[in-house]
């Protein structure tokens, strides 16, 4: 479709009388300020963190507590009128992205912690709040919240519910699934339920778990309560370089087989220290084909033992060289270089996808052999950052958006990686999510049997199917479709 027709259809679409009595009905219920509806106020919604997908809504709505909440999502119901849940729009496989005649409802104002705990170790949140803010909250007891997303500074709580997010800690110390125990959540029809429970376990089926990975397509999250983890007295990081990623890759599986969990496992390639070094300046060893970040954390005595085991399971993996933090400032520096990998690559290419495939550790070497192979089929250079320790691959794809052909390009690198992961035994998302990126990989991760009944389920919470619609679940025919001509294989 050329511009002009494109401008034409929305000036349509703004005009459609249905849009008119949606935002009569919510401008009722909404205070001066919380309904948008220009194009221009719209506009820094039509994505997230996945900005190859974009979508104006007819209406963000912004509301300042519960009960405009469930207004809003009583009123879309009545109108049936799709909507999209919003936290901080940090996500990166589009599951924000708004859907056409629809509305998102930011959580953004939702930025309060409600309660602290520090003898039964919990928190009760709302959604908006940041990630790193629960930390910082709980510090002065000497705990903080264990989940730590590279995008922590900014990512909500609700957001991390949603896509069940993990970090670079989440080897030892679990997703969010195993750090959230109660959830007040708000369905479609206005109705509110609680999930999970401040005890140790809970009568019935487990809906905990259904919900925290659900990518909003079940409930609108209005309350998190989430577990505080005591702070270790000591840390330290070894940082061990390899001469090529395969042995970094064997590295890695020799830890864990070693009886070792680290409490934190990262690998990255040549090309993203190359880049994060001169981002950030940790102290990365630019010459190495691989460098593996492995943390301990615990007693001195502790910490001393296992940074020694790992130190000697290294050497005898390959690595010529280990560097062990000697302060608290170092260790804090080579994971600030980790964590900043994403707007690292960033600055040295116009655009890229970042994937989300985790793989059976045993696999790490032929994935990133192959991953390399796929980078010169199509032509486009890839950064390799990942979680090592679970087989959690970040894959980083470059490309030029306004070049031709690149953008499609890119997105079939990033497909093939998603089928290759299925391939030798693993999933297509690790903490990302599904969203739109991933949808047509389900097709390949799951049966039309196994879609009918992911339909199912979401049908028993809603229904009409207005929460964030088109995403994560692919219909079964159109996967019949998929697999016939359009896999990436």
């Amino acid at each position: 479709m050329n511009q002009a027709a494109s401008v034409i259809d929305r000036a349509q679409d703004l005009a459609n009388p249905a849009r008119t009595a949606l935002l009569a009905d919510l401008a009722a219920i909404l205070p001066p300020g919380a309904l948008l509806s220009a194009d221009e106020d719209l506009k820094p919604y039509e994505c997230d963190g996945l900005t190859a997908y974009r979508c104006l809504p007819w209406a963000v709505a912004l509301p300042q507590n519960e009960a405009q909440v469930l207004a809003v999502l009583k009123v879309c119901h009545a109108r049936k009128v799709p909507l999209v849940v919003r936290g901080a729009g940090t996500g990166l496989s589009g599951g924000a992205t708004p859907v056409v005649q629809g509305v998102v409802l930011s959580l953004a104002r939702f930025m309060r912690i409600l309660e602290i705990d520090p003898v039964a170790r919990l928190a009760r949140v709302q959604p908006g709040v940041r990630n790193i803010s629960i930390s910082e909250a709980v510090a002065p007891y000497g705990l903080y919240y264990a989940p730590d997303p590279s995008s922590q500074i900014a990512c909500t709580i609700g957001g991390n519910v949603a896509e069940n997010s993990g970090g670079v800690h989440c080897l030892k110390y679990g997703l969010t699934v195993h750090n959230v125990v109660r959830l007040r959540v708000a369905l479609m029809n206005g109705d509110v339920i609680d999930i999970g429970s401040h005890a140790l376990d809970e009568p019935g089926y487990d809906l905990l778990a259904l919900m925290i990975g659900s990518e909003g397509m079940l409930g609108v999250v209005l309350e998190a309560s989430v577990k505080l983890t005591p702070k270790p007295p000591t840390a330290q990081v070894v940082m061990a370089s390899f001469d090529s990623v395969v042995e970094a890759g064997n590295a890695v599986a020799a830890i864990i087989a070693a009886g070792i969990i680290p409490a934190g496992l990262e690998m990255m390639d040549k090309l993203a220290t190359a880049a994060v070094e001169d981002f950030v300046h940790a102290g990365y060893d630019l010459s190495a084909a691989a460098i593996l970040l492995a943390e301990s954390d615990g007693t001195a005595e502790e910490v001393a033992e296992e940074v020694a085991t790992m130190s000697a399971v290294l050497e005898k993996s390959g690595a010529r060289q280990l560097k062990i933090s000697q302060s608290e400032v170092e260790r804090l520096k080579y994971w600030a270089g980790r964590k900043a990998a994403f707007p690292a690559v960033g600055r040295i290419t116009p655009d890229y996808m970042c994937m989300d495939g985790t793989i059976p550790r045993k696999h790490l070497s032929h994935v990133l052999t192959r991953i390399a192979e796929l980078s010169q089929e199509f032509h486009l250079r890839c950064a390799n950052v990942f979680h090592a320790g679970d087989g959690n691959l970040h894959p980083l794809i470059m490309f030029d958006a306004s070049v031709p052909g690149e953008t499609e390009r890119a997105i079939g690198f990033g497909a093939k990686i998603l089928e290759l992961s299925v391939d030798v035994g693993g999933t297509i998302t690790g903490e990302h999510g599904v969203g739109i990126e991933k949808v047509q990989q389900m097709c390949v991760q799951f049966s039309n049997e196994e879609l009918e009944a992911f339909h199912a389920v979401k049908a028993a919470f809603d229904p009409l199917a207005l929460l964030n619609p088109g995403k994560a679940v692919p219909m079964p025919r159109h996967c019949s479709e998929y697999r016939l001509i359009g896999s990436a294989r």
